[in-house]
């Protein structure tokens, strides 16, 4: 597929191409904003934002240009697996244990004024989403701030395999991590898979921030107000869902440049997103999301992420 852009607003990490190429051809993972912003209208409606761009030096003024389909291992397909699980364990009473957790924690490490402290008004942000009481929540920021007694917890990450070889990473915060690491290394052993070291799989992840918008937001005016806010990327998923990708340190300041033009988010997190997937059929997803489902009753796990990737056929029968 060939689009065509002016030379002057292609960039070739983060810098203009120069006027004559001697090699056969440039790639690049980088593209200029203006260039994106061009692409943008043309490309993500097909999933086709670009993940690698060729520019031929057989193309004169560099117009001609390949787009390849982006490599995503597809944060909403894994977002949907993760709220469907949310909704359980906000029935089994965990979902608000590991958010007090989280707010406590930020409150610890970076203070009780959530105007100065990102990762608490995320955390804040997080708990008044999901209906927590205020008067909890303002608890559990004074707990934090050193108001009273409370547990100290690290933060942990752990890495490990899950059925069928794929990538799992767990989040945990503990006040105790012989017990944390024991229960993680069962619930992995337990399922097929197995605990691995450090950097086994993190590589295949990066972190990021996510802004997510319903199906029937107006796609062209998300993806302005996006661009214009520094967002790094902007995703139309296939139920018509918009997903606006941006550095982690960012999401916050893009979340209020956003909301600022009338576009607030459905949800607002930072996620960790695979750069390959592996799909899997029913009998291995089902291995897969019985390891969920034991990290996710744990006390100490906050969030898991893998790379695994299911069909629509095989997510409606899980």
């Amino acid at each position: 597929m060939g689009i065509g852009i002016p030379k002057d607003i292609l960039g070739f990490k983060g810098q203009r191409v120069k006027e004559r190429v001697d090699t056969d051809c440039l790639v690049t993972h980088e593209i200029h904003p203006r260039a994106k912003k061009r692409m943008r209208r043309k490309i993500v409606p097909y999933g086709l934002m670009p993940s690698l761009v060729v520019i031929s030096a057989d193309s004169g003024f560099h117009t001609d240009v390949a787009i390849s389909e982006v490599v995503m291992a597809g944060h909403s397909k894994w977002a949907n697996i993760r709220h469907r699980k949310g909704a359980q364990d906000a029935k089994r009473g965990k979902l608000f244990t590991k958010l007090i957790r989280e707010i406590t924690v930020a409150a610890k490490m970076g203070g009780p004024d959530s105007s100065a402290n990102p990762r608490l008004r995320s955390a804040i942000d997080a708990a008044l989403s999901n209906n927590m009481p205020k008067d909890t929540i303002e608890r559990a920021v004074k707990r934090g701030a050193g108001a009273g007694e409370g547990e100290n917890y690290d933060e942990i990450l752990y890495e490990g395999y899950g059925p069928a070889g794929v990538a799992v990473m767990v989040e945990c915060l503990t006040d105790n991590r012989n017990r944390t690491v024991s229960e993680v290394r069962h619930a992995f052993t337990k399922s097929g898979g197995n605990l691995g070291t450090d950097g086994s799989v993190s590589y295949l992840f990066t972190k990021l921030g996510v802004l997510s918008y319903p199906p029937g937001s107006d796609e062209d005016a998300v993806m302005e107000a996006a661009l214009e806010a520094g967002a790094d990327d902007v995703v139309v998923n296939d139920d018509g869902s918009i997903d606006v990708l941006t550095a982690w340190e960012e999401l916050l300041n893009v979340k209020e440049a956003m909301i600022a033009v009338g576009f607030e988010p459905a949800n607002a997190e930072v996620t960790m997103q695979a750069s390959t997937s592996m799909e899997l059929g029913l009998d291995d997803a089902e291995k897969v999301m019985r390891l969920v489902d034991m990290l996710e009753d744990l006390d100490d796990v906050q969030k898991v992420y893998s790379n695994a990737d299911f069909s629509d056929e095989v997510m409606a029968q899980l």
